[in-house]
């Protein structure tokens, strides 16, 4: 008998579950608020407005749903202030008021740095070495003593050039002193007219003699001098060098000098930016050895190179204490002028709903969004165009509104201190 009293209570029970579900709603493919459900009831009935259905609905004890209507391309905070009413709060944002200002545009170039030239010290005459004044890697200075060749007999060959020199001049004079005697004769009548002409001749001969000899000697010394070969560039000695007992022979190399100073970066202009680069622009050139120097653009190609479609440019830079190096891997960054933009902290940047980049503004109360180029980075943040030239930037609260909603701005307490001190 209790058994029976049991299964009867649980059937009794069961009875009630399922007449409180069939008064329920079924909810079938998930397609957003009030599409795909059904009452339960409709679906065991297999139509619509069934009579159990609607015996249940007359009683009351049908649930009934109306999903209000909602466009799906609002966001959380629009759709609640649709529901809410126009006596909803709007979202708070804070604000601050970015102005242009000049911006600096600058090209980063990658290259190296290079010595201004490579001169060689070449022998002009032949001879013996004697003697080697500098070492490799010695620093020297124009009209410093390279090498030093054997004179031989360049020194007695310069002595005889003076002899001959003063031979000649002793007899210019005597021809003039005959030229003069002549011409007093003729003028008193005690020689012929006709010796003139022998008087003049003799003494442009001892002229040309004297020419001759200054040319002999001349030529002897610097026969002696090119013994001494010297420096034509100041810049560092770097192999070859020669050595003493070595017998070079006009253009021979006695030492080979690199003239690091100024020092000349090369490097690429992309065809991009070809058009704003000109010779005399300022830059920074950094190399990896962490050396910083400041020069200025001194050529620009006009062909552009097959392979990249870049244009080979140099820049002078001063190397005084010859510090920077030929060959190392250096970056330039070249300032091609100034152009109008806004410095903003990297954190007010964000993306629209198609990937967008750019800034969300606030305008007479209403978000605005703006794309935006970013035209360098720097530490103290990040030089953009693409803004009015007075913007309201959102800095805290972009992420959760949109552009054409209406919003409550204040100013950040950064900005608002600014504009305190200001005032």
């Amino acid at each position: 008998m209790r058994a029976l009293y049991s299964y009867g209570l649980a059937f009794f029970i069961l009875l009630l579950a399922g007449g409180w579900l069939a008064t329920g709603t079924l909810v079938q493919g998930g397609n957003g608020p009030g599409k795909g459900e059904r009452p339960i009831i409709s679906v065991i009935e297999g139509e619509e407005h069934g009579p159990i259905a609607t015996a249940l609905a007359d009683a009351g004890l049908l649930a009934e749903h109306h999903a209000p209507e909602v466009d799906p391309a609002l966001t959380i905070a629009q759709r609640n202030q649709t529901t809410t009413g126009a006596s909803a709060p709007l979202q708070s944002v804070r604000i601050q008021t970015f102005t242009a200002r000049p911006m600096p545009i600058e090209v980063p170039l990658r290259g190296r740095t290079q010595a201004k030239a490579t001169v060689s010290a070449v022998a002009e005459t032949a001879g013996t070495v004697d003697v080697v004044h500098v070492t490799k890697g010695q620093r020297v200075d124009i009209g410093d003593a390279l090498c030093t060749l054997d004179r031989g007999t360049r020194v007695a060959a310069v002595a005889q050039a003076e002899a001959g020199l003063d031979q000649a001049q002793a007899a210019l004079a005597q021809a003039q002193l005959n030229s003069d005697t002549n011409a007093d004769l003729r003028e008193r009548g005690l020689a012929a007219a006709n010796t003139a002409n022998a008087a003049e001749v003799a003494l442009a001969q001892a002229r040309a003699g004297v020419s001759q000899a200054q040319a002999g000697l001349d030529n002897a010394k610097a026969e002696l001098d090119r013994t001494e070969i010297v420096a034509k560039v100041a810049g560092l000695v770097q192999d070859p060098l020669a050595v003493v007992g070595a017998t070079l022979n006009p253009g021979s190399v006695c030492a080979t000098i690199v003239q690091l100073n100024p020092m000349i970066f090369t490097g690429m202009v992309p065809e991009a930016h070809i058009g704003l680069a000109r010779v005399g622009l300022d830059a920074r050139i950094t190399t990896v050895t962490g050396q910083s120097v400041a020069g200025k653009v001194t050529y620009i190609s006009a062909v552009a190179d097959n392979a990249t479609r870049a244009f080979p440019a140099e820049i002078e830079i001063a190397n005084d204490d010859y510090s920077i190096r030929d060959g190392v891997t250096a970056e330039a960054i070249v300032n091609i002028g100034t152009a109008p933009g806004h410095l903003l902290p990297q954190s007010v940047l964000t993306l629209d709903d198609d990937g967008v980049l750019g800034v969300r503004t606030v305008e007479d109360g209403v978000v605005a969004f703006h794309e935006i180029t970013i035209v360098s980075d720097t530490r103290e943040g990040v030089w953009v165009t693409g803004l009015p030239a007075r913007a309201d930037v959102i800095t805290v609260g972009q992420e959760n509104v949109t552009a054409g909603q209406a919003v409550e701005a204040s100013p950040a307490p950064a900005a608002a201190d600014a504009e305190a001190a200001a005032s």
